[in-house]
């Protein structure tokens, strides 16, 4: 099947409206969503996060469960948990929050380390063990976690192993005046929810991240994506670089943005456009780049400036195939 790109732009124009100003962002949670990935949406409270994700979930069709993460959650809040029938003399497993195909995690670095420690298989393998037995979570399946900055009231840093497992990191930042009128305006409309309609099913999102994964990566473009994740390792301000997971990861948003672009190919602008929201959370500088107040962000287009970027030429379908037969 060709690539297309239109029906993922009536995903993104049923999203806008109800999140104004915010078309990148927008963009990159859903090269995140049809990557098969998870999204960390970090900032201060009311720039939209939580409004953003129901969107998405409208737009999709997509069963949604929201759990407000406070510090009294616990696990089987989120995973679920067994209950002895007395009609039957057995366990029976009562679903929890989890069992959705898009779990909306809100404020999640107010919880309890136990009970964020709770998402990690379900991130990484689409299941949940309860008691010894696993239950595998709905297909299509996306976390969608929202944090408040670290330090602010109540809240903690998430462990890298956690951190690691979401796709993205993104942040909204406060909207301009124009836009921010819109949204204004827009709260006296209690129905602007109810006008997002629903473009495809969760089968057909199924369909569009096998459309991805089919999208076509050169060798060259593979060796771009390594040297810019070794670049990380070896960077004198930075104390722990991109895990094996996160070159993972850049190269599926890779190949997301291509075909939100409408290609069935990648180029280097594609990995270079993911790379900052791939990397950022995943980076921990090192104690000189902090007592110096260096910024990750800033390192990131260090890197991104020094990794030299092959031509778009040799990343193509065509180029591929002339060397298959050269060789």
């Amino acid at each position: 099947m060709p690539v297309t790109s239109s029906t993922a732009v009536q995903i993104m124009d049923e999203v806008k409206k109800a999140v104004i100003g915010k078309d990148d962002c927008i963009r990159k949670v859903l090269s995140a969503i049809l990557a098969g990935g998870h999204i960390l949406i970090e900032d201060i409270p009311g720039v939209g996060k939580t409004t953003m994700a129901v969107a998405f979930s409208r737009s999709m069709g997509m069963l949604q469960h929201r759990v407000q993460f406070t510090p009294d959650v616990l696990p089987a809040d989120i995973t679920g948990f067994t209950m002895f029938q007395k009609e039957t003399g057995l366990f029976e497993y009562q679903p929890g929050a989890i069992m959705c195909n898009l779990f909306l995690a809100d404020e999640i670095n107010r919880a309890s380390p136990k009970t964020q420690s709770a998402l990690l298989e379900v991130m990484e393998e689409g299941k949940v063990t309860v008691d010894r037995v696993t239950h595998p979570v709905p297909d299509p399946f996306v976390v969608i976690a929202t944090e408040n900055p670290f330090g602010s009231a109540g809240t903690q840093m998430l462990p890298e192993s956690q951190l690691d497992r979401f796709f993205i990191c993104i942040t909204m930042g406060y909207p301009d005046i124009k836009d921010e009128i819109e949204i204004v305006k827009g709260t006296f409309d209690k129905k602007a929810y109810e006008k997002i309609q629903p473009v495809i099913s969760p089968d057909m999102l199924i369909q569009m991240q096998g459309e991805v994964q089919a999208v076509f990566v050169h060798d060259v473009l593979y060796d771009y994506i390594g040297r810019l994740v070794t670049a990380t390792r070896n960077h004198p301000l930075i104390q722990t670089g991109l895990s094996p997971r996160g070159t993972i990861a850049l190269a599926k948003m890779a190949k997301a943005t291509a075909y939100l672009a409408g290609r069935d190919f990648c180029i280097p602008a594609d990995a270079a456009f993911v790379f900052p929201d791939v990397a950022c959370h995943r980076i921990h500088l090192n104690a000189k780049a902090r007592a110096g107040h260096i910024r990750t962000e800033d390192i990131i287009r260090e890197i991104l400036k020094n990794t030299p970027s092959p031509t778009p030429k040799k990343t193509g379908r065509k180029e591929a195939a002339k060397k298959e037969v050269s060789e």
